[in-house]
């Protein structure tokens, strides 16, 4: 189970995120939904996954509006948009995790 540490830590990060922009309940779901990681079910490893693509698509909309303030403020934004950039394509690529052979035996999806 220590191959779902990095989608456990994205969606602690999306809750952080929400809870940041005052968004609980957001906050509340994307906590709520870690125990669904242990549950045995085919459809699980697709639900995540397509969670964590939006999640990634938070990422990326939030980097565009913090950078382009920074701009409109004359302020650095560089460094923002490389560690929003790498906390999106973490998030992306963490639903990669998935196509593990373990995992794939653990929610019995098909195992080449």
């Amino acid at each position: 189970m220590l191959r779902l540490i990095p989608v456990i830590l994205s969606l602690v990060l999306l809750a952080a995120h929400f809870y940041r922009a005052g968004l609980l309940p957001v906050a509340v779901i994307c906590l709520g939904l870690v125990p669904l990681l242990f549950w045995k079910k085919s459809w699980v490893p697709r639900f995540f996954q397509v969670l964590l693509v939006l999640g990634a698509l938070e990422w990326l909309r939030a980097l565009y509006t913090f950078a382009a303030m920074r701009i409109a403020w004359d302020q650095p934004w560089t460094r923002l948009a490389l560690i929003l950039g790498a906390v999106a394509l973490f998030t992306a690529l963490s639903g990669l995790v998935f196509n593990s052979r373990k995992l794939r035996a653990f929610y019995r999806t098909n195992i080449d």
